[in-house]
């Protein structure tokens, strides 16, 4: 089961007489980062509610919204002046650069961010407990996203690994007839250019199997199917995040490629070679989304 770190999550609820709207999007990040913006009046409460999303949620790139949708009507309301007439000398200066006609700056003002906030500017602890519900149903809402496209990971990057032990399986087979290849090109070589009479085949033969055991790529082999083994292990595992592990485990199985194609010294083996490197860039794509 994997979980991608790519969602969307949105929660609406009514908290006493307020009504709270919180979206969350994620987006792929090597650690846990997050863009927040709050209502003036839950200030207080930043760092309960960046704990919380950073213990739910893991690592990302995370833009949450909160928002008072509305308030109950008996509550007094406050305006700041600071921040209109800082929002009013912005949009006067820009409606005379753009001769645009400034009589409706008044209600544009009274739209925009923190100018018009509760007078409550704090949640009692009651409402906070009810609060943290509505971010925790977001943030639900969010994981049912991840799960959606963690399936669709996972049936791709299952799709990779399958398609490199595929390749694999063509070099394992090659491998025999690339061993005799070399050593007939070797000989072939010397009796060119030193004659058949005139070296010691026994010699030749000494040298030919120290000069295969250099080249042998068994050892690769059993590691690299090792490697996608447990590669597709780690994809059945119940953990919640295994992005990094996955990220480490195809490290180990380009290094096993790479030096597979090194050793090769023949064109067929190469062109599997070629192939799994393929498989593996379009692999390291996805898992750079997996939580």
């Amino acid at each position: 089961m994997l979980k991608s770190m790519t969602g969307f999550g949105r929660a609406e609820q009514a908290v006493g007489d307020k009504t709270f709207q919180v979206d969350i999007k994620s987006l792929n990040g090597k650690q846990f980062e997050l863009q927040l913006k709050l209502p003036g009046f839950l200030k207080p409460f930043e760092f309960p509610i960046r704990k919380l999303l950073s213990e739910k949620l893991g690592r990302g790139s995370l833009d949450c919204t909160i928002s008072l949708k509305q308030t109950g009507n008996a509550k007094p309301v406050s305006i700041n002046t600071d921040l209109a007439r800082a929002y009013y000398r912005a949009l006067a200066d820009l409606s005379e650069e753009l001769q645009l006609d400034p009589s409706n700056i008044l209600s544009t003002l009274v739209k925009l961010p923190e100018v018009i906030t509760p007078t409550s500017d704090t949640l009692t602890d009651e409402e906070w407990a009810e609060f943290e519900k509505v971010i925790l149903s977001a943030i639900e809402d969010l994981d049912a996203h991840r799960l959606m496209e963690g399936a669709s990971l996972e049936e791709d990057l299952l799709l990779r690994i399958n398609n490199i032990v595929r390749h694999q399986d063509e070099v394992i087979k090659l491998e025999p007839f690339r061993q005799q290849k070399i050593k007939e090109g070797l000989k072939k070589l010397l009796e060119e250019h030193v004659g058949k009479e005139n070296y010691d085949p026994n010699r030749l033969e000494q040298e030919l199997i120290y000069y295969i055991e250099k080249i042998d790529i068994s050892e690769e082999q059993v590691r690299l199917k090792n490697h996608c083994d447990y590669f597709q292990a780690i994809l059945r595992e119940q953990d919640d995040s295994k992005g990094k592990k996955l990220s480490f485990i195809l490290q180990e199985i380009g290094r096993e490629i790479n030096t597979t194609g090194s050793k090769a010294y023949d064109s067929t083996i190469q062109q599997c070679v070629v192939l799994m490197k393929d498989e593996l860039e379009k692999a390291k794509e996805q898992v750079l989304n997996v939580l």
